[in-house]
């Protein structure tokens, strides 16, 4: 299996470096190698499997391992997109933090980025007296132009896109590019149009993931 990493194709072996990730953990104290050593037992575990198989583990250890909080009570900022490690090391993060984390490690684990998504939603809360918020998902595309299944924060299971009526899909975006909705045409390069997004792949790179 392959993976891309910028204009090259290489294997899949070669884009996950679990004893970079560990050496960077171990300078953070206890609980952040902790979570790390987990991370990477887990993702180690799952890369044999199937695609499903490894959606459902890799979405339950973000979901239960780390507590939600907004960028300005962990960061100080407004908003901030944590890379996986700087996710461990505060067990804490927003929902980009929780897509960002299932997406790095989905790839490590053996999943193409191709198949992967983030998705910027509009989240809708309070039934008739509905208000939308600003939320990001993970989407993954069992092929291409298939309704995506969806891994959130927000609830445990993962579902296909048709099934999440509260989300409405604005743009979405990979390490490949950048489309309108999640079946849209293409609007682009996301690394090149999303500062952060860039900041992130280079963090995430640097860590040991792709």
């Amino acid at each position: 299996m392959l993976a891309v990493v910028g204009l090259c194709v290489v294997p899949v072996a070669l884009a996950w470096e679990a004893d970079r990730l560990l050496q960077l953990a171990s300078r953070h104290g206890g609980q952040t190698l902790q979570l790390a050593q987990s991370l990477s037992e887990t993702i180690h575990q799952v890369s044999r499997q199937d695609d499903d198989t490894r959606l459902q583990t890799i979405n339950q250890f973000f979901n239960r391992h780390i507590r939600f909080a907004e960028d300005i009570e962990t960061w100080g900022q407004i908003d901030y997109w944590a890379s996986p490690l700087e996710l461990l090391e505060k067990g804490q993060g927003d929902c980009e933090d929780y897509a960002i984390g299932k997406y790095f490690s989905l790839i490590a684990s053996g999943v193409p980025p191709s198949r992967l998504r983030m998705v910027y939603v509009k989240a809708i809360f309070g039934g008739q007296a509905s208000v939308q918020q600003a939320h990001m998902v993970l989407a993954y595309y069992p092929s291409p132009g298939a309704d995506p299944l969806i891994l959130d924060n927000l609830i445990g299971d993962i579902r296909p896109a048709s099934r999440r009526p509260d989300l409405i899909p604005v743009f979405s975006f990979n390490s490949e590019g950048l489309w309108q909705g999640t079946q849209g045409p293409g609007a682009g390069d996301a690394v090149a149009r999303l500062s952060r997004w860039r900041e992130v792949l280079v963090k995430a790179r640097n860590q040991g993931f792709l």
